[in-house]
Order: structure tokens, then sequence, then C-alpha cells
């Protein structure tokens, strides 16, 4: 019998903070992406205005994820050492401030700057919140949990076209990061007093919860010793490259490391695609398949609402079904981009068809997300976790700075968002081949 079902078994008295914390970061993570994907649905009232082509517009995008990635490997060191609190409160503020600011610039200069200003600022706060989850749940919870917090992604982008749309044909595209600004000071607040560092600080958990949390950290060594015994899964962890890793404990040992490298390089092709799609399916929606603005507000939500189901899905699958195995869920979503990207270059013009086709993109791209984070929590140990979190999603996030300007070239260049397609499709199958040399953590 495992300590866990020993507590349980004696009537400990346990509580379960850890889900009211896990919505907290669902929120937090919400709105982070309602704000930096805001900018897809207003792209096109902001060409219209300052008469930009599409790589201004694209470079526009794109330097949110250049901060965004600078300001994420000092956060991790920051993190590792002082711990989440403070910190993870300052981003949401911080980031909030930056969205306000966009609603008061005028001129495409001032638009990159500000949108800088925001990805140093929201840089902090995955990493932030990667590492609460790790701290905050035991193995056996973390990809799930994760996969919820990867959920929050696709749910803010789900109601940001629609709304973002509606605001800035009733308003002005100004009032649309006006309105978005206002969320994130209260959870910012909410954070600060509600969620620990770790979860032995906090007054809202039990001994009996704490016994939970930290039973998995006892009996971790031999979850990872008894990964390979169950014998329906002998082929699969052939082929997925199972070995027995011993957890990186030194900050060296994350930055040689072929796995955390590796993991940092996928993330980057698969940040390419999605990122690319964020900001360029609501302009492909009124240019190429003709949708009024209401309409496409409408329609661009179809990735994401496909990818919240698959990233909920995705970390169940693979807490659940696959004894916590990541990478299959990683070749899974990088063989079915690939495909999805042949789909779209061939998808007829329909409704019906283009809303199909975009939930299956957001669905196949995110049943894996949340393995890229959990990966590193694989292979490293808890006090080094929040670097390797912050070395995976500074390099992955890098994709988000350069694939939102390289469609806008191909774009200006081909007139077509065929060759986009092509470009997405060849990232994906570019990081298929990364992941396929990972090691699966024994």
């Amino acid at each position: 019998m495992s300590r866990i079902d020993s507590l349980v078994c004696t009537g400990a008295k346990k509580t379960n903070y850890r889900f009211v914390v896990l919505a907290i970061i669902f929120s937090v993570y919400a709105i982070n992406y309602a704000d930096r994907t805001n900018i897809g649905a207003v792209l096109p009232f902001i060409i219209q205005e300052f008469h930009i082509n599409n790589f201004e517009a694209g470079a526009i995008a794109s330097m949110f994820f250049l901060g965004y990635a600078v300001s994420q490997i000092p956060a991790g060191f920051f993190i590792a050492k002082r711990g989440t609190r403070g910190l993870v409160a300052l981003s949401i503020f911080g980031f909030s401030a930056f969205t306000w600011l966009m609603g008061t610039v005028s001129s495409v200069f001032g638009l990159k700057l500000v949108r800088l200003g925001l990805g140093l600022s929201e840089g902090p706060c995955p990493v932030g919140l990667a590492s609460t989850i790790n701290n905050w749940f035991p193995a056996k919870e973390k990809a799930t949990a994760t996969g919820v917090y990867i959920a929050a992604t696709m749910f803010a982008p789900i109601i940001v076209p629609p709304l973002a749309v509606w605001i800035a044909m009733t308003w002005g595209w100004r009032w649309v990061f006006y309105s978005f600004a206002i969320p994130g000071i209260a959870i910012a607040v909410i954070w600060y007093l509600f969620v620990k560092s770790r979860p032995a600080e906090s007054g809202f958990v039990s001994e009996g919860e704490l016994s939970v949390i930290n039973a998995d950290t006892n009996e971790q060594q031999q979850v990872r010793e008894n990964i390979c015994r169950d014998a329906k899964f002998t082929t699969l962890d052939k082929i997925i490259r199972v070995r027995k890793l011993a957890p990186i404990s030194t900050v060296k040992g994350l930055f040689t490391s072929k796995n955390i490298l590796g993991d940092c390089l996928a993330y980057f092709m698969m940040v390419s695609v999605l990122y690319g799609l964020l900001t360029w399916i609501p302009l492909y929606l009124v240019k190429e398949k003709g949708f009024d603005f209401m309409r496409m507000g409408l329609v661009a939500s179809m990735p994401c609402i496909g990818g919240f189901v698959g990233a909920i899905g995705g970390g169940f699958i693979s807490d659940k079904l696959l004894g916590r195995r990541r990478k299959p869920t990683m070749i899974f979503t990088a063989i079915s981009t690939v495909i999805m990207m042949i789909i779209m270059l061939n998808i007829p013009q329909n409704t019906l068809a283009v809303c199909t086709g975009l939930f299956f993109v957001g669905l196949c791209l995110n049943i894996g997300w949340p393995a890229f984070t959990a990966y590193g929590m694989a292979v490293s140990d808890s006090k080094t976790y929040p670097i390797a979190s912050s070395i995976i999603n500074s390099g992955g996030n890098l994709g988000g700075f350069v694939s939102p300007m390289v469609a806008g070239f191909l774009l200006d260049a081909t007139g077509s968002f065929n060759s986009v397609f092509i470009y997405f499709g060849t990232c994906a199958a570019i990081g298929l081949i990364i992941i396929l040399t990972l090691d699966e953590a024994q």
C-alpha cells in the first residue's frame, strides 16, 4: 500500500487546496494569453489605419516574443532562489499595464516597443506557473495539471477574437487593449494573497494534503523504475527510447543536456506553428476566405476550441493512459500537425469545412502541448526545474518571434497563404525529427 493510500485509510484530514491554486493558475494564464493574442484580431484594423505591409504587421506581433524569450531565463534563476509568489504577481501587474499602453500609441514603432515591453513583463509568468505546478502537485498529477494550465492558452483565444472584433467595431481598436488590461490587475492581487511559492507555506493546506503532495517525491524513484514494467508498453518504450536518466541537478547539466536542448528546439518548431496561426488566421479568413469581420471573429476561435479540448485530453492521456510517458503525445502532435497543414492547403471554400479544419488543427497541435512542459519535470529535479522550464520556454518561444514575420514575408512575396501553411508543415516535420531523438525518462 502506498503512503497516499495509507493516509486515506487512516482518515487523515486532507484538504484539496492545490486545485484552488490550479484554478487561479488557469485564470492567470487565460488573462495572460488574452493580452498577448488580441493583436491577431486587431491586426486588420492596424494594417488599415497605418497602411503597413504584412511583414511590418508580423513584426508588431513578433516583438512580444523577443521580450518574452529574453526575460524567462533570468526569471528562472530568480524563482529557483526566491520562489514564485512576488515575481508572478509583479509580472501580472506589468503585462496588464503594457496592455493598457498598447491603446495609447500612435506609431508603428510605438506599437513594436510596447509589444516588446509586454513580452518582457509576461516572461516570468509561465516559468512561475509551471514551477508552481511542479511544487504543488504530486508526480501522478503533474501532466494533468499542466494540461489544465495549457488549456488556458486555448480558452482565452476562444473568446478573444469575437470579443475583440466587437469592441473594435463598436468603440475602436484601442479600446480592445484598455478593456483587456483591467482583469489582470485583480488577478495579480488574488495571486499574491492566495498562492504561496510552496504548499507548506500556505495556511489553506492541511498536513494530509502536504503528505499527498510530498509522498510522490519519496516514491518517485520507485515510480521511475516501474515505468517500463508494464508489458503492454514494451514495444512503445523501444520506439520512444526509454532510458534510465538521473534527474539533472546542476545548471551546467541543464545547458548541456541534449534532452533539455532538444525539447527546447522541438518546442521552438511547434510554437512557430501555433503562434503563426494565432497571428495570421484572422487575416487568412478575411483575405483568403472572404469572411466579414464579425464572422471572422467567430470562426477564428475554432483552433482554440479544438486546442482547449486537446490540451486537457493530452495531459490526461500522458498521465493516466500512457503511464506518464511524454513523448508519445508529442510525436502524435507533430505528425498530425503536418497532416493538418496538408489538409489546409486543399480546404474547400466552405464555412463548415474551414471551421472543421481549424478545429482539428488546434486539437492536433495541443494534444502534445502539455508534454513539452511536463517533459522538463521528468528530466530535472525540483530545484533545477524552474531553470529547465525557462530554457525550454525561452528558446521555444523564439519561434513566436520568428514565425509571424516569416509568414508575413511569405505573404508579401507570394500573395498566398499556401506558402504559409507549407512553412508551418515544414516546422512540424522538423519538430518530429527532433522529438524522435529525445530520451524518455525512466
